[in-house]
């Protein structure tokens, strides 16, 4: 055990998967610590990387794979698609053993699926790993629990540590584990912008196999970065682009868009889908957003200093990071985050739908002139849903920057979300 480990929420649902499946199989973006986690509890460890035995290892899976599964359990598999063999063996082994909690396989990448790759349903489980949150790093009190939300729980107050310039700095800084504690601002944001140039010029290529240019990838960065939090068709991005590269076409940057999706670098948020009272359309088009939001203040080269003297990105970019915080605590209480718009206009950030059907509504402020707007935004929102059909939302909130936790005499929660947590 790494004494050094910072300790993880999803490390409750690895423990329980393992105690549920033969196999758990963790997926993520590079860097945000899925091999750390699987190590503290693992009994072995096979690292398909090693270059000591990478080509020996890669040899042994397409000729006796079964060699590679010997070991204590669980036994970690780390970047277990070096050698998609590995799959099915695991199936296999599984299936033989009989036994919960026989392997832990992590992955940064989503391989090509070949025809004769079994899906591996009921033998493994698969489990989707993030950056950190502000819980996870610390910069969070987590004093205002979104469990207890939903719970209804009404007896919580709380108090932000984070200052306007601490989350200008955490934004950049990102979720990434090797500098989560990190408070030499150089240091820290030097993780994110390797972080951009290795998928520009290494990783994304790899999702594929297909060789990818690196400037087009960089200026592929740069104009989602631009449309963050937005409902950016591929259209609006290639025009974009165009601007500086009329060679390019909508096919390349479909092609490029899907490679980056595979190594986990974009993870849009979908549209939520309600049942409403009136006949307003909803729109479904999903809102673009990163894996962690440093990703876009490092290919737009934002630091902490521009985005204080740029409110409007800032804000832009607090939403993104509100949304990688909120998809870390709602699926650790088995929930996802969904974005509402309709087509009269009407908007919330995020949605919060737990598997048995309870919700909660967001709406993202950085500052406090824009709450009572915001909450009343919530307010008509819940009005036009038909509760016959749905559940009442457990919970109005909206999510700020600001200093107190509080709820609103009209029910609405105020909660910055350095006090926020699972």
């Amino acid at each position: 055990m790494n004494v050094n480990y910072l300790k993880r929420i999803s490390d409750a649902k690895l423990e329980l998967l393992l105690r549920a499946m033969g196999a758990v199989l963790i997926e993520g973006p590079k860097w945000c610590g899925k091999t750390s986690s699987a190590e503290e509890i693992a009994g072995s460890v096979l690292y398909m990387q090693d270059p000591d035995s990478a080509k020996a290892n890669k040899l042994t899976a397409q000729t006796k794979p079964s060699l590679l599964l010997e070991g204590a359990t669980p036994r970690l598999l780390d970047e277990w698609q070096v050698a998609p063999e590995l799959w099915n063996a695991v199936r296999f082994a599984v299936d033989k053993r009989r036994e919960k909690g026989q392997f832990i396989l992590t992955g940064s990448v989503i391989p090509t699926r070949t025809n004769d790759m079994h899906t591996g349903t009921g033998r493994i489980a698969r489990m989707r790993m993030r950056t950190m949150s502000l819980y996870e790093t610390g910069d969070s009190t987590g004093e205002i629990s979104l469990e207890t939300l939903f719970d209804g729980n009404d007896d919580m107050e709380g108090k932000s540590n984070l200052s306007i310039e601490k989350l200008a700095f955490v934004i950049n800084r990102g979720g990434w584990p090797i500098v989560a504690r990190e408070t030499d601002e150089k240091i820290a944001l030097t993780v994110a912008a390797d972080y951009v140039e290795a998928v520009a010029n290494e990783d994304i290529s790899k999702a594929d196999n297909v060789e990818k240019n690196p400037d087009r990838v960089k200026a592929l960065l740069r104009s989602i970065s631009r449309n963050i939090s937005n409902e950016a068709r591929i259209s609006t991005i290639l025009n974009d682009l165009t601007a500086n590269d009329e060679a390019l076409s909508q096919a390349t940057v479909d092609q490029y868009i899907a490679a980056l999706k595979k190594i986990f670098v974009i993870e849009d948020l979908p549209a939520w889908s309600a049942k409403l009272r009136s006949k307003t359309a909803i729109r479904t088009t999903a809102k673009r957003h990163f894996s962690d939001p440093s990703i876009a203040t490092a290919s737009l080269r934002a630091t902490p200093k521009r985005l204080l003297a740029d409110f409007n990105t800032f804000g832009i970019l607090f939403e993104s990071l509100c949304i990688r915080d909120l998809r870390i605590y709602a699926e650790s209480i088995d929930g996802s985050v969904y974005h509402y718009r309709d087509k009269s206009g009407l908007e919330i950030d995020a949605i919060i739908q737990l598997a048995d059907g309870r919700w909660g509504a967001a709406e993202v402020k950085m500052g406090a002139g824009e709450i009572e707007d915001a909450a009343e935004n919530l307010l008509k929102f819940r009005r036009i849903v038909d509760t016959e059909k749905m559940n009442e939302p457990s919970f109005l909130m909206v999510l700020t920057g600001t200093e107190y936790a509080f709820k609103m005499k009209n029910g609405v929660w105020v909660v910055p979300l350095g006090c926020l947590k699972n």
